[in-house]
């Protein structure tokens, strides 16, 4: 797996090697507004999982998923923060986040 140094690398290149759809989480499931693509945690797999430390302010943490359907024909990424500035989500979609540290 590749290693990047910045949410904006790592998403730039994932893009660039398919993962074209852009997810956002929905408390118990992801989306893309977009194209109204809406995904149960049992209808995806991560991939690839990239962490993203701030080193002085905890507001820069973030983590970058690379997803793929089981179907294997959507292939997106999703931007999220985590620790104090996590998105509330359900426990199914935590379960499934948390798999990926």
């Amino acid at each position: 797996m590749k290693s990047y140094d910045t949410v904006t690398e790592a998403l730039k290149d994932l893009k660039a090697t398919g993962y074209t759809v852009d997810f956002n989480i929905a408390f118990d499931k992801i989306i893309c507004s977009d194209n109204k693509i809406c995904l149960n945690p049992h209808e995806f797999e991560i991939v690839e999982v990239h962490r993203f430390e701030g080193d002085t302010n905890p507001s820069d943490e973030d983590v970058v998923y690379a997803i793929v359907s089981k179907d294997g024909k959507v292939k997106g990424t999703m931007s999220s923060a985590y620790g104090m500035y996590a998105e509330t989500v359900s426990t199914d979609m935590l379960k499934k986040l948390s798999m990926h540290k």
